[in-house]
């Protein structure tokens, strides 16, 4: 058998958090495609599965077999993948697809994925069946007034048995749809167009699934079945990651999505080429593209978002031509954008200087925050040699540079959006604020530990330190939090936990794999779990997370489904024996006691939040429902308590979306400032971080 190379980029990052950047979201659009259905896998799709069954086999940190159970869990992920609330397969599909579930691991083993094939063909004509259901149940008027619930827990669920269970399902569907809808100000013939189109854009982007996503989504149902963060990429999977870690593509800088068909401007990247240009705006509709100064226009109405964005794509200096109807327009219109190199700023690390609180003469106190949203580096820079390739660690040295030279007191890092990245770079940047010594322990699927050292000596920043984070800061953010806790060099402040996601990944290339020649061609790569971290202390942070010193109350801590430990397959939390580091004495059990007293006393003052206790006791009393009134009444009777649904979102956004301000001034982080103060002074003379 082939000797499989081994890999050399690791990763720690989160599934919650890691986003391929598809520069938009498929949305709205009439089906019009025929029930064309996937023949038969390609040559290729052997290659890859072979592959990627060769190294689960021999690199999977957990040695589990490719076995029965795992032929069982793929099957289960796969169709919760494609139909997660049970409303387009019949039972009798699943049962057929079950009776089957001990076949997958030796198709597998031979490369073989049509079984994907046949579950998903059978589910491109359920979807078309549900969507003509739809059609008809969306002539008939609801009767709001009928006190009826519809089932919300999928484990409470079963798969319709007939036609008519199915109808049943989806009237009750429908009709929370509409009454959603209602409560946003949509409501009659608009509501009905809205929801059509939702159903009929889902049946399209069914249809539109090509092999390489068909590919993606079967080979990852099996590979996550191993642990949640082991899964295959496909192509373009591929290079959205790497663009993800490089923080830089090659294009027009616009951030696109599918409307009703037709790829819309969402937002015009500053200092972009397009945004040079001068002329795309957001809400324009792009509806050809052409190549270069004469290629031919091709039409992407109702063309799939990512086939759009590959014709727009291309290497910075060359031409794409765009036709375009800006908005309120019905002219198409040529523009001719010369593509660029563009930086993808939301993502890489912003600092702020805050005046907050005085000094004993009277001179504002200066606090700098860092938002770190990733731990980022570009690997194909660092593995050409380029000396000055994108790193998270080198942007926040300059950062803390200038905190230094403008006096700052006392600095804040905010991961609590950060899901995590390049192990190096986590260890380099933990580097930044210790002298030297181990960061993180690294155990090997035999069972071989070894440990990970900050090797440069010195320290960008000696000054106290704080360190937010929340259930969204996982694993590269954890390895920081863990080693800053374990050195007592720094604060922990947040939620009551991280994620807790202990484990690291690696990327192989799967080309890289097969081909042994300088340019392979891209087949994908599988992300795989092949080492388990722990911190200096030993302690795994594996579904356990990093606990912090201080706890804020927030709606974070309360979410269902977003810590490793909710995961399926995650791999379980253990220990390892300690290595010797060092400690800094900025932290002590004493001055926790004090600071934990003064913030308790304000946040139990503070108006705001009693506001969030309250919002967090009605948003757990609706998270737990398993069943949603259906009678209008009713309904808005109880969301206007708290909809649990929105909190969910504004949550989701609030954590992952980018902000233009490095730290908004609310409660919470007034309330993050002023343990910060607290902190200060309880330091005599500012405390200069000191190994003993």
């Amino acid at each position: 058998m082939r000797q499989f190379k081994r890999p050399s980029v690791r990763l720690c990052r989160s599934n919650v958090l890691f986003g391929l950047i598809l520069l938009g979201a498929i949305s709205v659009g009439m089906l019009t495609l025929p029930a064309a259905q996937f023949q038969e896998p390609r040559a290729s799709d052997r290659q890859v599965t072979l592959v990627v069954k060769a190294l689960l086999k021999r690199d999977h940190m957990s040695k589990h077999p490719l076995d029965d159970e795992i032929s069982q869990r793929g099957l289960a992920s796969f169709l919760k993948m494609l139909d997660p609330m049970k409303v387009y397969f019949y039972q009798s599909d699943v049962d057929e697809f079950m009776a089957r579930r001990d076949e997958i691991d030796d198709a597998i083993e031979k490369g073989d994925i049509g079984f994907g094939y046949t579950v998903f063909n059978r589910f491109l004509e359920r979807v078309d069946e549900r969507v003509k259901m739809i059609d008809e149940l969306l002539t008939q008027a609801p009767d709001f007034a009928m006190d009826e619930e519809m089932v919300t827990d999928r484990d409470l669920l079963r798969f319709a048995k007939d036609a008519a269970e199915a109808r049943e399902r989806w009237r009750t569907r429908i009709k929370y749809d509409l009454l959603v809808l209602k409560g946003d100000k949509t409501e009659g013939q608009e509501a009905i167009d809205k929801l059509q189109r939702r159903y009929h854009t889902f049946a399209r982007r069914m249809h539109q699934t090509d092999s390489d996503e068909l590919l993606e989504m079967y080979l990852t149902s099996v590979t996550s079945s191993y642990d949640p963060h082991t899964t295959y990429m496909s192509p373009s999977s591929l290079t959205n990651f790497r663009i993800l870690m490089g923080l830089s593509l090659e294009g027009i800088g616009a951030k696109l999505q599918d409307m009703d068909g037709q790829t819309t401007v969402t937002e015009v990247i500053p200092g972009g080429a397009a945004d040079k240009h001068g002329k795309l705006k957001p809400e324009d509709r792009i509806v050809s593209v052409g190549q270069g100064g004469d290629g031919p226009m091709v039409d992407v109405v109702d063309m799939k978002l990512n086939d759009v964005v590959k014709l727009i794509r291309g290497k910075a200096g060359t031409t794409v031509r765009l036709g375009v109807i800006p908005a309120g327009d019905t002219e198409t219109k040529i523009y001719n954008i010369t593509r660029a190199t563009i930086e993808l700023k939301d993502s890489e690390a912003r600092g702020q200087i805050i005046e907050e609180g005085k000094k004993p003469d009277g001179s504002p106190l200066k606090i700098g925050v860092i938002d770190l949203p990733s731990f980022y580096m570009d690997m194909e820079g660092a593995r050409r040699g380029i000396a000055d390739f994108k790193s998270t660690t080198r942007d926040v040295r300059v950062i803390l540079d200038d905190f230094t030279a403008k006096n700052v007191d006392a600095v804040v890092l905010d991961l609590r959006r950060n899901g995590g990245g390049s192990l190096t770079e986590a260890i380099n940047l933990t580097g930044l604020f210790i002298d030297q010594g181990p960061v993180v322990q690294v155990k090997d699927p035999d069972g071989t530990v070894q440990h990970y050292d900050d090797l440069e000596r010195g320290m960008a920043w000696k000054g106290p330190l704080v360190v937010l984070t929340s259930k969204f800061s996982a694993s590269a953010s954890e390895i920081l939090a863990g080693a800053i806790q374990d050195y007592h060099r720094g604060l922990v402040i947040g939620d009551d936990s991280t994620h807790g996601k202990g484990t690291v990944q690696s990327l192989l290339d799967v080309g890289s794999q097969l081909f042994q020649i300088a340019n392979p061609p891209n087949l994908g790569a599988l992300k795989i779990t092949m080492q388990q971290f722990y911190r200096p202390n030993g302690d795994s942070t594996q579904k356990r997370g990093v606990l912090s010193d201080l706890v804020l109350p927030s709606l974070t801590n309360h979410i269902k489904n977003i810590s490793e430990a909710d995961l399926d397959y995650a791999l379980e939390f253990d220990r390892v024996p300690a290595v010797r580091y060092s400690n800094y004495n900025m932290v002590s059990p004493e001055l926790l006691t004090t600071l934990r007293t003064n913030s308790t006393a304000r946040t139990s003052a503070s108006e705001d939040f009693a506001k969030l206790a309250r919002n967090i006791e009605r948003y757990k009393e609706q998270r737990d429902r398993k069943t949603v009134t259906l009678n209008e009444e009713k309904y808005f009777a109880q969301r206007a308590e708290l909809d649990a649904d929105k909190e969910d979102e504004k949550q989701f956004e609030e954590q992952n979306g980018a902000s233009h301000e490095v730290f908004r001034r609310n409660y919470y982080n007034n309330e993050v400032l002023a343990i910060t103060l607290d902190y200060l002074k309880a330091l005599e003379n500012h405390k200069i971080a000191q190994a003993n």
